[in-house]
């Protein structure tokens, strides 16, 4: 029999930071060893959303930007955060025409996950976004996006040569290539 209870006591806890988007908290404990130390959280004020546009004929469109967190270039889905109360499909509607400029008739949730769960409470949703039309984008001040259509093998390719790195990205990605392979989407 598996015991899933919670195994860390925690003795203490201390607000280091707070802004819009995070906060971070410090907490003494107890670990699961019964050795005390320090763990540190991150919680997340929005939840992270993400759509993967496929059109009839199979072409992706992907977000290009360079990232400030990890001071490179990448190659993603159209993503962002959503805020908690608003439906997540809501939220991807806006990411989507706000990045790409496209607008998706059919929305499906594709896969949830948790980011870096050992030091962040991050939730993320992504949907597949189907049947779609071109509108204007319209992105965010702080985001200098290009905008690229490719066939969506292509995508997939390019997560196995290792140009996309964003979780979200590779998970979407990777899951719509196992869903094109047994025929749950074509």
């Amino acid at each position: 029999m598996n015991d899933y209870s919670n195994p860390w006591k925690v003795l203490a806890e201390k607000k280091i930071y707070d802004n819009p988007w995070i906060k971070l908290n410090e907490y003494d404990v107890i670990n699961p060893s019964g050795g005390k130390g320090i763990y540190g959280k991150v919680f997340f004020k929005n939840l992270a959303i993400g759509a993967l546009p496929l059109d009839e004929e199979l072409n992706t469109y992907l977000v290009g930007q360079y990232r400030f967190t990890i001071d490179q270039y990448s190659w993603e889905i159209p993503e962002g955060g959503g805020a908690f109360g608003v439906e997540p499909v809501e939220s991807a509607k806006r990411e989507l025409l706000e990045e790409t400029g496209l607008v998706a008739e059919e929305w499906s949730q594709l896969i949830e996950l948790h980011l870096s769960n050992s030091v962040t409470d991050e939730h993320a949703l992504i949907f597949l976004a189907r049947k779609l039309s071109q509108q204007m984008a319209h992105p965010e001040e702080t985001e200098q996006l290009i905008i690229k259509k490719l066939p969506f093998e292509e995508a997939y390719q390019m997560v196995e040569r290792g140009e996309i790195t964003d979780g979200m990205s590779v998970a979407a990605i990777l899951k719509v290539k196992l869903m094109l392979a047994d025929g749950r989407i074509s």
